[in-house]
Parts: C-alpha cells; structure tokens; sequence
C-alpha cells in the first residue's frame, strides 16, 4: 500500500492506491485546518482551497494530476501546493499540512523526510476473493426446509 508520510505530524499511514487524500487524513485524525478552515471548509468540494498541503520531492505519479479546479485556486500559490480534496494518493509521498503556518526546521525536516525511503506500495485495490455457493453433491438428497407455518399440507392431520 502507499504511505503518506505527514510531515508536521509524524505520522506515516497506508492508503489504497486512487484514495482521496483529504479522506485518509480525516480518517486517521490528522488535522489538515486551520482556524479558517474548520470553520469555513466546503467537505471536500475543492471551493474553499482551505485543505491545501505541500508535497515536495514526489515522483511525478505519486499524485493524481492537478484538476482544473486545482488550477484555477492554486494560481498564485507555490508549484508544490495541492489541494488533499482533490487529490489522489497513487504512490507513497510526503505531506506537508498547514504549509501556510510554516514548520520549524521546515528545510531540515523535508531533508530528513525525503532521505528515509517510503515503500512504493502496489499500483492497484486488492482483488476481492467472491465467495462461491457450493452445488450441492450428486446423487445428494435434496435439503428439506422447514417453515413457521406449521407441518406441511398431509402431514400430521388427523
């Protein structure tokens, strides 16, 4: 499975390949707003750019591409910001949330998070196993069901 490595938090968690990373961070309790945004956010709808994060020194397909709403909220703000409610999560990558509010030792922390290797994780969902009815065996008699209702038209009458 991907990991996402957050940065400011700690934290590394798996993910299935194509999860939206809004929802995992939600998922596992990592705050993703700030005052702003808890008050304001739009769930996920890509209107209110109050859930962006920086992903630096990911491969080009570790992220989904940028959507046009993306695009078009994100122009004036760095190359490395995406928006995590409309992005999704192929390959393992490093999350930094809030970037706005900055991070201690913001170039030592990328440095090291970047140096530790994330597993790469599989390109795709595991399949389902589908459960299998088993055909009763031949020559097996057939199953007798039995009902609320009482025994069946002759039987028991008297």
């Amino acid at each position: 499975m991907p990991v996402i490595r957050f940065l400011r938090e700690g934290r590394d968690v798996e993910c299935f390949p194509g999860e939206n990373l809004r929802e995992v961070a939600l998922r596992v309790g990592i705050e993703l707003y700030g005052l702003k945004g808890k008050l304001g956010n739009c769930g996920g709808c890509g209107q209110c750019i109050t859930c962006f994060v920086d992903v630096q020194g990911a491969q080009a397909d570790a992220l989904s591409p940028l959507t046009a709403v993306e695009s078009q909220k994100l122009k004036r703000r760095p190359a490395s910001w995406r928006l995590a409610c409309q992005s999704l999560v192929q390959r393992s990558v490093v999350v930094l949330t809030r970037p706005q509010s900055g991070l201690p030792n913001g170039e030592e922390a990328w440095t090291t998070a970047l140096r530790d290797p994330l597993p790469p994780g599989p390109l795709a969902w595991p399949e389902e196993e589908e459960a299998v009815e088993e055909a009763p065996e031949a020559g097996a008699p057939p199953s007798t069901a039995t009902t609320d209702e009482g025994p069946s038209a002759g039987e028991g009458r008297e």
